[in-house]
């Protein structure tokens, strides 16, 4: 079960030309609760662009909900950990709890996440948070992200596992980007 003093949240390349490509299937509005839901509770969030000078940057309504002291990263490699940074980051936070989330669910998602799994992490991949170009492609991410170990999750089963109990004293505040 995810706890928040353990849990980084990771958000794979939610950038400008990756979420066009999403069309219908973009993870934009799940994925800035999720953000705003890290803010409230003090949870550390690294962000990744992948080649943001050819895809963009990551889309303005997630920026405006991620802490400011939130970490973006630019990588080149599908994988977050073959960045150097990304890498560091995680490491320095300590944290053993990763919850994922990102664009594209078949490609930078599932190969960060193989390779968080094989770095011991316990991984939680937010799906209803994520997306691909392709429906088929997105199911045969999710296929695999299930098959090498991953803890397949939504939203709201995340939100919920951190807070424990409606007595938590951001219930309320959690509670409402979800109604």
């Amino acid at each position: 079960m995810l706890n928040i003093e353990n849990s980084v949240v990771v958000i794979i390349d939610i950038q400008e030309k990756l979420v066009n490509a999403a069309g219908k299937y973009s993870p934009v509005d799940k994925a800035c609760k999720l953000a705003e839901t890290a803010k409230i509770l003090n949870i550390p969030v690294l962000v990744t662009e992948q080649y943001p000078n050819g895809l963009g940057q990551t889309v303005d309504p997630l920026k405006s909900a991620l802490a400011e002291n939130t970490v973006y990263i630019e990588k080149t490699g599908f994988s977050a950990l073959l960045t150097p940074e990304f890498r560091d980051k995680l490491e320095v936070l300590g944290k053993k709890q990763v919850v994922i989330c990102g664009i594209e669910g078949h490609i930078c998602v599932y190969q960060t996440i193989c390779d968080l799994l094989a770095e011991g992490y316990e991984v939680y991949f937010v799906k209803d948070c994520s997306a691909s170009r392709n429906k088929y492609e997105f199911k045969t991410g999710v296929d695999l992200i299930r098959q090498c170990g991953a803890k397949v999750t939504c939203l709201e089963i995340v939100l919920f596992e951190w807070l424990k109990t409606s007595k938590h004293p951001d219930f309320k505040l959690v509670q409402a980007l979800i109604k």
